[in-house]
């Protein structure tokens, strides 16, 4: 079940076409406007199109979001690539359970650029250490193909994706036009 989210209607959405399928994403700007407000600035220049699910954890999340993936010749790169800057961390006490959408970083809090993931389960060890930025209002079933995606070891976790799990496009609309 997703978190519930306030009316889409008037409110954008993401829409994320991915070879396993189409989600629709919505936003928490009330708790994350920053980080909401570089996710979609970065949409909207097309930087995610393209690139690809690079590491999958079955029963924890599913991250994309990493420029170098849109080059199989990086591929020991994935994981490593940003926009080019960092964004300040904004946790919040929204809970990270099964569809929430939130940014991926390194091991400091404000490491965070394009990355994300989106959780598979919940995961509440997260909370509070995570900027959790909205959740998946469409497309459960796409989400659950990407988590029972076969994959392989790389950097020790079986998290690499055997086939290529690429991102299309992600695009924001206004939530009235994005079917949910």
């Amino acid at each position: 079940m997703f978190p519930r989210m306030t009316d889409t209607g008037n409110a954008e959405v993401a829409i994320i076409e991915a070879e396993a399928g189409r989600m629709v994403v919505g936003f928490w700007p009330e708790v994350a406007p920053e980080t909401v407000a570089n996710f979609k600035k970065l949409a909207r220049e097309k930087f995610y199109d393209g690139t690809a699910f690079h590491r999958i954890v079955k029963d924890f999340m599913v991250q994309g979001g990493d420029p170098l993936t849109k080059d199989p010749a990086m591929a020991d790169r994935w994981g490593t690539g940003d926009p080019g800057f960092k964004i300040k961390a904004e946790f919040n006490k929204r809970p990270h359970v099964r569809g929430v959408l939130s940014m991926a970083r390194s091991s400091h809090p404000d490491s965070a650029g394009s990355q994300f993931f989106i959780c598979l389960a919940a995961a509440d060890f997260l909370d509070g250490q995570y900027t959790a930025f909205g959740a998946v209002i469409a497309g459960d079933e796409v989400l659950g193909k990407l988590g029972d995606t076969p994959c392989t070891n790389s950097g020790g976790e079986r998290s690499r994706p055997a086939q290529r799990q690429g991102v299309t496009s992600v695009t924001i609309v206004p939530g009235s036009e994005a079917g949910v």
